[in-house]
């Protein structure tokens, strides 16, 4: 069985046939000019280089298993294995070149060998030389934080297409391609799927692409050297520890994303002037890139909102911009969704885009699947589900909805195995804080113990009676909206608009908002 992402590059990079792939290479005249691994050894400035180099090229692959003739491959010595225990498998599948940070063999090697100093920044050098730029082609919206992500790339996709610019998509949910969507793997795909990615959207008449940029794939060099027409701060709150060690090096990783450590500088940076986070990149960046502020609160930002009026389904208030003030009316509720709206807009005014006419497409803005989407059914309580997976995202969900819930708060919630050990009692402090009744279940255990995901929990406890532990997360669903009454709310966090459950090394099916309209079916509330 392949993973998501797997997938996903099968039929980016051409493992299930590529549509698009030769068309990177056509010139005026119709044709294809020959790609040859001398043409990849000069894009990613090679410290060697050793073998025949005329051999032409037809793919780049840093999964051997997926290797065919005429491929690249690149050995990635990753975090689970080393690419270059694979190099011979790699030629043996056909393989004309190996791109290594180690020195070509001693002995004859039957393919080219390209030594370069940093595996991951040649792996992006490369995938951009082969597909033929197609980051500089479109209009990049490059979108990082901690919490809103997938929120403002789907605002800024919706938003561009009102205003009749094709949009494409890559993020936590699937990766828009124009003509397709695939089903995400990761946030930010490795570099390889990127640019045939963007390849993609190109030919399929993209003008523009919003994607998220995730913390490790700015460290993983996955956007190395991208054309960023905007880039976009959100927001920093703990989270990816376990990765980072420490919330320095996780805003560090977020900064570099605008200083050009990353291999490139956006054309102009959109920042949360509500996060002193942005405040200091900002700062950091001064003088070198034009910078475009959203604000809730700080009154100096050049994108604002004031006079908000906020409830259980929706969402109004007055945008504020240099050159005017309109009244803007949204069917995202919370005053999060707002700030997620307002760094949307900056994005688009950044380009010099009509935001006025964006402002007023959020009415048809029905949201994003497993934010805050409420589950259909007939019971006299609500029911959402959320993707809040930190301390932060939940306190913004729960705060609104307690606003909102004319009797109690029930929440079912989780977190994930082999990830950030210190968040998990900050999470259950939030749902603590807010929340009437708390079933703390399995999120992601992947392969980690439950009992030792619930013990780090358990330290975050402030009113033990108001809380239990049930590993099975069906069963915890079920005792909420059994617990339920006329006037209450529940909120399933953790796991949005995800269709299944890693458990050890097995995925099994698992949707959260399926598995609460079953439960409701089973007891007429439907």
């Amino acid at each position: 069985m392949i993973s998501l992402e797997q997938f996903a590059s099968l039929v980016c990079l051409g493992g299930m046939g590529n549509p698009f792939g030769r068309m990177a290479f056509s010139n005026s005249n119709g044709g294809a000019p020959k790609r040859t691994v001398d043409f990849i050894a000069q894009a990613i400035q090679c410290r060697k280089v050793a073998g025949d180099t005329s051999a032409e090229i037809k793919m780049l692959m840093n999964d051997s298993r997926r290797v065919s003739a005429g491929a690249v491959f690149f050995a990635v010595n990753g975090s689970n294995t080393d690419g270059n225990i694979y190099v011979e498998e790699a030629v043996h599948r056909g393989a004309v070149a190996i791109v290594s940070e180690r020195p070509a063999p001693e002995k004859y090697f039957p393919a080219a060998w390209l030594e370069v100093d940093d595996i991951a920044l040649a792996m992006s050098r490369a995938a951009k030389k082969y597909y033929d730029k197609p980051d500089e082609a479109m209009r990049v919206y490059a979108v990082t934080g901690t919490n809103g992500k997938t929120s403002v790339t789907w605002l800024i996709q919706h938003m561009l297409t009102h205003l009749s610019e094709k949009c494409g998509l890559m993020g936590t949910i699937h990766y828009d391609l124009g003509g397709r969507c695939l089903p995400a793997g990761r946030t930010t795909p490795e570099s390889l799927a990127v640019y045939a990615m963007l390849n993609q959207m190109r030919y399929a008449g993209c003008k523009s692409v919003a994607m998220e940029v995730s913390s490790h794939a700015i460290c993983q060099k996955r956007v190395g050297g991208l054309d960023m027409d905007c880039a976009c701060f959100l927001n920093l709150t703990q989270d990816h520890i376990d990765y980072h060690k420490s919330m320095e090096n996780y805003f560090e990783a977020k900064a570099s994303l605008f200083t050009g450590a990353t291999g490139s500088k956006p054309k102009v940076a959109v920042l949360n002037f509500d996060d002193p986070h942005g405040v200091e990149i900002s700062r950091r960046i001064e003088g070198s890139v034009p910078v475009v502020s959203f604000a809730i609160d700080d009154k100096n930002a050049t994108i604002r909102a004031e006079d908000l009026k906020l409830d259980s389904t929706s969402s109004t208030f007055t945008l504020v911009w240099p050159e005017g003030r309109i009244k803007v009316f949204s069917r995202l509720p919370g005053h999060y969704n707002v700030s997620n709206i307002l760094a949307a807009l900056a994005c688009l005014y950044s380009q010099g885009m009509d935001i006025a006419s964006a402002a007023a497409s959020l009415r048809d803005f029905k949201g994003v699947p497993g934010r805050m989407e409420k589950v259909s059914g007939n019971a006299k309580f609500d029911i959402f589900v959320d993707y809040a997976h930190t301390d932060d995202a939940l306190r913004n969900g729960l705060s609104m909805l307690r606003k909102i819930a004319k009797g109690r708060l029930l929440v079912v919630f989780g977190c994930g195995g082999r990830r950030d050990r210190t968040k998990r009692p900050k999470m259950v402090q939030a749902v603590q804080e807010f929340a009437d009744i708390a079933w703390a279940t399995s999120d992601n255990p992947r392969g980690e113990n439950i009992n030792q995901i619930f013990d780090d929990m358990r330290k975050g406890i402030t009113a033990p009676d108001k809380i239990a532990f049930v590993e099975d997360r069906r069963r915890a669903i079920n005792l909420a909206i059994e617990a339920a009454s006329e006037g209450d709310c529940i909120l399933i966090a953790g796991k949005g608009h995800e269709a299944f459950q890693e458990l050890g090394e097995t995925i099994i099916p698992f949707d959260d908002k399926r598995v609460a309209e079953e439960l409701l079916s089973l007891k007429g509330l439907v």
